[in-house]
């Protein structure tokens, strides 16, 4: 297996690892020696992430993720993803996600973007 299909396959088992309740592990497992945050809504480093994660698993113990693309170019690994946090409001979003890899194979850096999704689009597609 090439270090490009290692780095997408590191990045979709760090997410699921999170998103299942289980982000200390996931940074165990997963992240380097620094962990560069730019999501506005996470503090840097590996103990900021192990907060928001288990923050959303106390407030959204239901959601879910599906992985629809993983691309990666470089020591960059991309996944687009469908969400859906369930209750309370049981909201879906759409999300891209931006990891950056050392030359170990860790995750070192993080950029997203998320967007609630709508069935009413102009053209008609989904969003994923």
């Amino acid at each position: 297996m090439s270090q490009l299909e290692k780095n997408k396959q590191a990045a979709i088992n760090f997410y699921k690892t999170a998103f299942k309740g289980n982000p200390a592990k996931a940074v165990t497992e997963y992240v380097g020696n620094e962990y560069r945050q730019h999501n506005p809504h996470v503090a840097d480093g590996p103990s900021g992430f192990i907060a928001y994660f288990e923050r959303m698993q106390a407030e959204y113990p239901e959601k879910s993720v599906e992985f629809v693309r993983a691309v990666a170019q470089d020591d960059l690994v991309a996944l687009h993803t469908h969400q859906t946090w369930g209750e309370p409001d049981n909201k879906e979003y759409i999300t891209m996600d931006f990891f950056r890899f050392d030359e170990n194979g860790k995750i070192v850096e993080h950029w997203d973007s998320i967007q609630e999704v709508i069935t009413d689009t102009k053209s008609g597609r989904t969003m994923y």
